[in-house]
């Protein structure tokens, strides 16, 4: 997920703090899902929305048993997938505890439904990650690969990608605060730069009920005007100030 390109992403943010989910559970299934909006949508470190705010939600239906299925879209920009002006990932997966390590793996498919016809945008990701609680913190090391695909390609014919990342969470004890910090790396030509790169972000957030309000610096190593929106000029590689506000449902 392009969370917080917290999020991946973005697995991710994005690069953010993952909020607790308000849960409605049946015999063997369990359904969550968020509403949010963020100042700036930063995928591995790199505005997906101009630096303009974006609008995002998503859910995930898992099963006892460790599969699961989740959606996750937000706005965009049109410069992201040839005009496109929102993204939808498409996820599926399967989670598992062995001791205190937790273990996840999966596919995700990214898609532009309103990009230019026929322009290559859509493609797939592959997954995997494992988290433990090191003391007081929760540490995770993740890789997602994409492969070959005309999607990816920054010149011609199918290129591949490898994203190389790890997360550290840390709940304050007895308050609603919490702490986060993500560093992540392109080893290859990517599509999302033309360039090997390497992203990272420091984050906080305060949870009250079921909001979750967030702040997190995030920067890459990129040289200063590597990448610009072509509309507005501005830098969307450079180091910025990212506000969220989502909501559990």
């Amino acid at each position: 997920m392009r969370a917080s390109m917290i999020g991946l992403s973005a697995l991710a943010l994005v690069a953010s703090a993952t909020p607790a989910l308000a849960q409605e559970e049946t015999s063997e299934f369990t359904l969550t899902g968020t509403a949010a909006l963020v100042s700036d949508y930063r995928f591995r470190g790199i505005s997906q929305s101009g630096k303009h705010i974006a609008a995002q939600a998503g859910a995930t239906l898992a099963h006892s048993s460790g599969f699961y299925g989740s959606f996750w879209a937000s706005s965009i920009d049109d410069y992201v997938a040839a005009g496109a002006d929102a993204e939808l990932d498409l996820i599926g997966g399967y989670s598992t505890t062995i001791g205190n390590v937790t273990l996840d793996g999966g596919a995700l498919y990214y898609m532009y439904t309103s990009a230019t016809k026929n322009a290559p945008t859509d493609f797939l990701e592959l997954y995997a990650s494992a988290k433990a609680a090191v003391g007081p913190a929760t540490v995770k090391v993740g890789v997602a690969y994409a492969p070959k695909s005309n999607a990816l390609s920054v010149g011609f014919g199918k290129e591949d990608n490898l994203y190389m990342y790890s997360d550290v969470s840390f709940a304050v004890p007895e308050t609603p605060f919490g702490l986060s910090a993500h560093v992540g790396y392109s080893p290859d030509t990517t599509f999302i730069t033309g360039d090997k790169y390497l992203d990272w972000s420091l984050g906080a957030t305060y949870t009250w009920k079921a909001a979750t309000f967030g702040v997190s610096y995030v920067d890459t190593d990129h040289s200063k005007g590597f990448l610009t929106d072509p509309s507005s000029g501005k830098d969307i590689a450079k180091a910025g100030v990212v506000i969220s506000a989502t909501y559990a449902f």
